[in-house]
């Protein structure tokens, strides 16, 4: 393009909110390309292709908000007095205010607009201006306008007056935070699926998340934070990943404990004799440490929860079922729709079932009855069972309980895309560009939500999934929480690198995050790293929002690690993240052997072999001049390997066994591991939280990002230093667990 075309370009994306340029993780301000621009503004339906399209589309996104006459969506908060904006027919008579969602009617007073009217669609247009106060009700309630158009002074205005409805999201300015009460919690994180008991049907499950919180709860912890729960494929292969759902409002009955279940007890013995073969069978997947088998797991559960589910059901347990089915709605009804008919075409869809409203569903909602009472039934069963590990968590002594995560997104061809399809953006991904970790940039494979459409549905999609997620939960932790305020889109074809990023209304999509949360008395915790805009993080922290704060990445410029003092108090604190191998293995090297073994290094591996150990050096070096390591303590002896460094030929080789023979050298990882978590607990942070994986002592990596079947990401079973599973009966009497917690703890209450 030449340059008067790439300047209309560029207004014409940021009139939709694309980013025609941006700041790098090194520094750099990098350029997105025109094609790029083009491609990203068509997942929205602009047109872009031509200078004459661009201008149509450009005119069209100045005139949209003039003919309407109240906005589609509103959003306000309490303690601060909002403008309302709306266009009529000029010199018409209007009445503005608002129906709460509790009932009841407040008038709005009108304020002063010297807007110029303009002429749209050949009417004279006006604007006028309403306040909204900032002492409402928090809700979800209704603007009302009534619009007298017989004093217009255009005499191609209506005739008769009309009434308009849009919807007004009001919510709290923010959420209390533990320090309002003199209290910094701390808690526990946790990959479920992987922390299974002797009795788990190869799959950690609800009943094992009670006795985590049990057991932790005990021990003065205040939540336990699992991995996200959304239902994954219920048909045919089951996506290990938790952050790739079909949907990210309901949950994965993998999940369920089967014999929790009231009904199990009243089986005919035939029953439970078939219920008990299929739970031999899965549990015998526990025993063993290898590839966690979700779809062999789910297959026997599936199969063992059909029996329950015809087996009578007393009054009050049906009328309690029916009660859940009807303030879940159609949005349940929907996804067990969509689970019923993939079943029913063995993981694929026949034809003519293209939306939830085409005439082919509408049938299946009739020939598929029962199978979509069976799917709606599933979730009800997990929220009683999840309803239970959140009430056993208070009951042993935590003052939050459990903190669920929610992914970014959902899988392309999963029920949430199938059931809103308006609200997703067609032919673009959601990733990340190049970072330090990931120098060729992160495809996700998601589709984003459209930022038009969600304020046409007043951001119903998130604030159904928010509220369902957190039913039973005392916190939330919202991964990649940017993404509420831009998103990298990547259209198809293109490289991770060659996106774009695309803003969304950040105020109203959190507000939606803070108004559920205060009606849940959650708290609210988003994952905040990577390259974010500093002035984000205190728009989030201004709404009681945590960040997040890892150890390993709180390094200065000159890459020494930050003093606990320097590290921010609105965060959860951790040590590392699951996207990371557990400490153990991280300083064993594991985070290098594993990219060098998948060829994912962008640098020479001896050089990267060489930072690992110097990060290393720094680490230890911080937590003794720290005093939580003791220089003069009896250290470990050399590891032979280093003894014959010089006889290595490979660079890579020789850097690797250089980096062994330096850790040989120094503190053992079990007390590195404990200082490092004393070091943390010396910061200000609201939250602290510990990985299991850490108190155990394993070394595996839950997840490798840049890769799929290449390692064997969220399927690896729990297991410590001597690669010997731990099971979840296991974790009381494990005295490395204790004496990290010990330590931890102590040096926390030191700090009170």
């Amino acid at each position: 393009m030449s340059v008067p075309q790439r300047l209309l370009l560029c207004e014409l994306a940021d009139a939709y909110g694309v980013g025609t340029q941006y700041w790098s993780a090194n520094g750099t301000l990098e350029i997105v390309e025109d094609e790029t621009l083009i491609k990203v503004l068509a997942a929205m339906d602009v047109d872009a292709r031509s200078e004459e399209s661009a201008y149509a589309a450009l005119e069209e996104a100045h005139l949209a908000p003039w003919r309407d006459i109240l906005p589609a969506c509103t959003v306000a908060r309490e303690g601060c007095v909002s403008y309302l904006h709306l266009h009529v027919p000029h010199g018409a008579g209007l009445e503005v205010g608002i129906e709460f969602e509790e009932g009841g009617f407040l008038a709005l007073e009108q304020g002063e607009d010297f807007t110029e009217p303009r002429l749209i669609d050949g009417m004279l247009t006006g604007q006028a201006t309403f306040l909204i106060p900032g002492d409402l009700p928090w809700g979800y309630h209704t603007l009302v306008a009534s619009v007298d158009p017989s004093s217009a002074y255009d005499e191609c205005a209506p005739q008769e007056p009309s009434t308009h409805r849009a919807a007004l999201i009001y919510a709290p300015a923010r959420i209390e935070l533990p320090s309002v009460q003199n209290k910094r919690g701390w808690g526990v994180m946790a990959q479920l699926y992987s922390v299974r008991s002797h009795t788990s049907w190869g799959v950690g499950d609800a009943s094992d998340l009670a006795e985590l919180c049990a057991i932790f709860g005990e021990m003065g912890g205040d939540f336990v934070l699992v991995n996200p729960l959304h239902a994954a494929e219920l048909t045919g292969h089951m996506t290990p990943s938790p952050y790739l759902p079909v949907t990210r409002r309901f949950f994965n009955p993998i999940y369920i404990r089967v014999e929790d279940i009231d009904e199990y007890a009243y089986l005919r013995p035939g029953q439970r004799a078939k219920i008990d073969a299929l739970a031999a069978g899965s549990r015998a997947l526990s025993e063993v440490n290898g590839i966690i088998d979700r779809d062999t797991s789910w297959a026997n559960k599936r199969e063992a929860l059909r029996v329950i589910f015809t087996a009578p059901r007393s009054h009050s347990r049906q009328r309690a079922f029916e009660r859940f089915t009807a303030e879940q709605g159609k949005g349940l009804e929907d996804f067990a729709l969509w689970c019923a008919v993939r079943e029913a075409g063995e993981g694929n869809f026949p034809e003519g079932f293209d939306s939830p409203d085409s005439p082919a569903a509408k049938e299946a909602r009739t020939v598929y009855a029962q199978s979509i009472e069976f799917y709606s039934w599933l979730q009800w069963i997990l929220d009683n069972q999840l309803a239970r590990a959140q009430r056993v968590a208070r009951e042993s002594g935590m003052s939050i309980g459990i903190f669920h995560d929610l992914a970014v997104g959902v899988h392309p061809v999963g029920s949430d895309t199938w059931a809103t399809p308006d609200v997703f953006a067609q032919a673009v991904t959601v990733g990340a560009p190049p970072d330090v970790y990931n120098p060729l940039g992160q495809n996700w494979s998601q589709p984003p939500w459209r930022p038009d459409a969600l304020a046409r549905q007043a951001y119903a999609p998130m604030r159904d999934l928010v509220r369902t997620v957190m039913r039973h939960a005392g916190g939330i932790r919202v991964d990649h929480i940017m993404g509420l305020f831009r998103l990298w889109w990547i259209p198809e074809g293109n490289a991770p690198s060659q996106g774009a990023y695309v803003r969304f209304d950040h105020e109203a999509l959190v507000s939606v995050l803070v108004l559920e949360a205060c009606r849940a008395g959650a708290l609210v915790v988003g994952e905040d790293l990577g390259t974010v805009e500093p002035w984000v993080r205190d728009f989030l922290a201004d709404r009681g929002i945590l960040g997040t704060s890892v150890l390993w990445f709180e390094q200065d410029e000159t890459g020494h690690f930050l003093s606990p003092e320097h590290i921010r108090s609105t965060t959860l604190a951790t040590v590392d993240t699951h996207d990371l191998p557990p400490l153990a293995g991280y300083l064993d090297g594991e985070h290098v052997r594993i990219r060098e073994s998948l060829n994912l290094l962008v640098d020479p591996p001896a050089r990267v072999w060489k930072e690992a150990q110097e990060e290393r050096a720094r680490m230890v070096s911080t937590l003794e001049g720290a005093g939580l390591l003791n220089a003069q303590s009896p250290r470990a002896r050399l590891d032979p390997r280093g003894e014959a460094i010089d006889d290595l030929q490979d660079e890579a080789a020789k850097a690797e066994a250089a980096f062994h023979a330096a850790a040989s050298a120094s503190y053992s990882e079990e007390a590195i591991i404990e200082a490092m978590h004393c070091y943390i607990a010396r910061t200000p942070a609201e939250l602290i939280a510990i990985s299991l994986v850490d108190c155990v002592g394993e070394k595996r990596a839950q997840n490798q990002p840049g890769t799929n079947n290449e390692y064997p990401n969220w399927r690896v079973p729990l297991a410590d230093e001597t690669n010997e599973l731990v099971f979840v009966e296991d974790l009381p009497t494990n005295e490395r667990l204790h004496s990290l917690i010990r330590g931890f703890t102590a040096e926390l209450i030191s700090q009170r």
